[in-house]
Parts: structure tokens; sequence; C-alpha cells
């Protein structure tokens, strides 16, 4: 499993078995050669320096065609860590933030790497030379920028919080320009990190409000129902406002997430878990219980009214709600809604169905089809990926994957691929390939929602009682 064509060989046998739904641095070296990301950085100095490094510079990593295909965890540690000839190129530290908290806690990782940065560069040396750390100085600060920037959650943990404020004192300490950057780079983190809490409190919130209401509507079921038709009626405007939920739930999702949902016993780690003792965000769970509300909400709002065509009614609405939501590229709400439509308690109303005119949900049913790995779909999510790429206006840079099969193919191919090579090595090439669909994924997060807000119906949405399968 040590070739990278057998690693891609394994991903693609076993996913095709898926039934299911800052400071500026100046560069005065060559870096090693990693795989770029199309959509990864745009144009940023650091892609432009991938070139294969002497390999003898570099204990305990191996390179194959250019590129770093596997490393010890010390050797790659250290290929993280900027010196006052070298910067590690943003495609590698991406990848190596985002996998390495399968083999070591990103505490520990943050002490190694204040530990390096220290000793390499002599930073507890009063005489250190100031020369020295004016050139090391920006290059260290960057990576902190990028590592605080793209895991701003990591610095939930205090002792994450401890060690950066340690190293950035070292470096700041008489020097106005670095100390301005220091507070800079602190102060963007504090308010990811308060907004992030704010966000879940509100969530906190909005799930109690839904349990509260599902009480009352159980025991007086007339008195606070209304229908999804009486907030809005308009296809267009409710498929835009769960582009809304959808773009901001999207945009709290960490990248690390992805990696926490899948992390095992590393053999190599004592049989610790890197994540047992402190979670640090639920939002991808969050984001999966959005799917589920919709689908239930969908079911709930079509088994609701008495009469058949009123019945009707609601799913030919809920039909024109799917299709506006595959034209603005929300695939998630779309396969939400189509669940719903297929969930028994609705499925099983033939009488009502045989009211409705059903052309256009079978053109969106097959587009959904999960036969063939959802080949269907995966060629309109490559075309809303593309449109998105040379998007004209903010509408076309919509893309938002259908979130249970993109789960299930980064677990496919962490299941696919072994974390650490026969000889104790790190798998790298696995991790390049976990990093581009991860960071095709954080692109897409990034958009914002360039329709107007309705708190109305947002809140309608957001919670309205919804049934359980056999309520």
């Amino acid at each position: 499993m040590s070739g990278g064509s057998s690693c891609a060989a394994i991903h693609r046998q076993t996913s095709a078995g898926l039934i299911y739904s800052g400071v500026s641095v100046p560069l005065e070296d060559k870096m090693p050669q990693t795989p770029p990301f199309p959509v990864m950085y745009g144009s940023n100095v650091y892609n432009k320096n991938l070139y294969k490094a002497k390999e003898e510079d570099y204990e305990g990593l191996y390179y194959h065609e250019n590129n770093l295909v596997s490393g010890s965890l010390e050797g790659l540690i250290e290929h993280l860590v900027p010196t006052v000839a070298y910067y590690p190129d943003r495609t590698y530290i991406f990848t190596f933030l985002l996998s390495s908290r399968l083999f070591i806690h990103p505490y520990e990782l943050m002490s190694k790497v204040c530990h390096l940065c220290v000793d390499q560069q002599r930073l507890t040396d009063p005489q250190a030379d100031k020369a020295r750390v004016r050139k090391i100085a920006p290059k260290i600060l960057q990576l902190l920028t990028e590592w605080t920037e793209t895991f701003p959650y990591d610095f939930r943990d205090e002792r994450m919080m401890k060690s950066l404020k340690e190293l950035t004192h070292r470096l700041s300490t008489g020097d106005e320009l670095y100390r301005k950057a220091v507070q800079q780079m602190t102060q963007t983190l504090i308010r990811k990190l308060t907004t992030l809490s704010q966000y879940e409190e509100a969530l906190a919130k909005i799930n109690s409000s839904v349990t509260d209401r599902l009480t009352v509507l159980k025991t007086k079921p007339q008195s606070i129902q209304r229908d999804i038709l009486t907030i809005c009626s308009d296809p267009f405007t409710l498929a835009q406002q769960l582009t809304h939920i959808e773009l901001e739930r999207l945009s709290y999702i960490g990248p690390e997430e992805f990696v926490q949902a899948f992390v095992q016993k590393d053999p190599l780690d004592n049989d610790k878990r890197c994540f047992s003792d402190h979670k640090k965000a639920s939002n991808l769970e969050a984001y999966v219980e959005w799917f589920n509300r919709l689908s239930y909400l969908v079911a709930t709002e079509i088994c609701m009214p008495v009469k058949k065509k009123h019945r009707a009614r609601v799913i030919e609405f809920f039909i024109d709600v799917a299709r506006e939501c595959f034209n603005i590229g929300n695939f998630n709400s779309l396969m939400a809604i189509i669940t719903g439509m297929n969930m028994s308690p609705v499925s099983r109303l033939k009488k009502t169905w045989g009211k409705v005119k059903t052309a256009k949900f079978d053109i969106l049913e097959h587009q959904m089809d999960p036969s063939s790995n959802f080949y269907n779909y995966r060629t309109a999510l490559r075309g809303a990926t593309q449109r998105s790429i040379t998007a004209h206006s903010s509408r076309e840079k919509i893309v938002i994957p259908f979130f249970s099969l993109l789960i299930k193919d980064i677990y496919f191919l962490n299941e696919g691929c072994a974390n650490r090579l026969p000889n104790g090595h790190v798998n790298l090439e696995k991790f390049w390939e976990l990093a581009k669909q991860v960071m095709e994924f954080m692109t897409w997060k990034k958009v914002e929602c360039p329709f107007d807000r309705d708190r109305k119906i947002l809140q309608y949405l957001l919670t309205a009682p919804v049934f359980s399968e056999d309520e």
C-alpha cells in the first residue's frame, strides 16, 4: 500500500461500492514539491515555489517523482517549521495540520513546533542576533497565522493558547511591527472563537424552542399550527431561504471535523485516542441534524392537511422548491426534500399522489439516483463546481454538496488506505487526497449567500414543529 497508484486504486474500488445516500514573507530557498490543489489558494507566492529539495536535507522524509509521499512523524513536524532559509508551501501546511491530529494532539504539535522554533533559532538567547530574529519572525508568524485562520477551533484548548502566547511574545519583544502583527492575528482568532460560541448558543435556543412547540402541538393540535404555504407560497423564495440556512451552517464546519469523525486508535500512540479528552466542535453533526430536520419538516407539512387536494398542492410546491434548489446548486436541501417525500408516511398516500403531476419529481429523482455511485448527481456537482470557478456573480458561486455522500466519500478514503506504512512512516499520499477533498469543501463553504434574508420564513424553517416517522 506504499505506492500512490495502489492507494488510489483502493479508493476507486471502495468508493464504487457506495450505496448511500498576514505578514508577507520573503522566500530565500526552494521548497520540496507537493501536489498543488487546483482550487486551493489561488495565486499565492508559496504555490509558485514547488520544487524538489535535496533529499538529504530532510531526514525521515521520502520522495517519489518529486512529491513528498511519506515520512516519520518527527520528520514531518520538522518539515512544518520555517527556518531563515525555508518556508513550507501552503499545501503541505494545510495537509499536515489537517491529518497530524490522527497521530498527535494539536496542543502537543503546537508545543513541538514552538520548541523547534525556539531551539533552532536560539530565541532563548538574550544575545540572539536581532537581524536573524527579524528574518525568522515573519515566517513563524505567517505559519501561526495560517494555523489560527484555517483551524481556529484548535485554539479553544487553553494549552494551545498558552503556547501561542509564549511563542508570539518571544517574536514580538522589542519590535513594534511584529507586535502589531501578533495583535491583529490574536484579535482575529478571538473574534472567530466568539462567533462560534454565539452560533452554538443560538442553535441551543432554536433546539429548545422546537421541543417546546412540539409539546404544545401534541396537546393542542390546532393552537399553533400554520403550514408552509401560509408562510411562503413562492418556491424560489423558499429555496433561497433554505440556501441561507445551508450556507450559514456550512460556514461553521471546521476542516478538522472531517478527520475527528473518523479518529481511530493509533497503534504507535499507546492506544490512546487523540480526541478522547477534548472535542472542540460539533458543527458537522449539527449540519447533519439540519438535513434530517428538513426531511421530516417536508413529510410533516405533506401529512398535516386533512384534504387530499391540499396534500397534493403541498407536494407539488415542494417539488418546485426542490427544482429551484437544484438550479441554485443547493444539492443538500434538494436531497433532503426528496428524502422527506420518499418517507413511508408520504409515499403510502396513493390517492394523494394520484392528484400530483409527478413528471418534474421524476426528473429530480433521476438526478439524485443512487445507482452507479450517484453518477448523475456527481456529474451535476462537477457542472456546478465548474460554474462556481468561472462565476461572474455571487449566485453562480454557490455549491452546496449532498453532505452525507461527501462524508461517506471521505470515510471510504480513510478506510481504504492505511494511515501508516509498514515502516511506521505517515502515509502522506493518503492525506494529500484527503486534504484535496476537504479543501474543495472549504472553498464552497466560504461563499456568502447573495439572497435577501426573510426572518419570518427562516424562523419557520428552523423552529416549526416536526413529527417523527411514527407520529
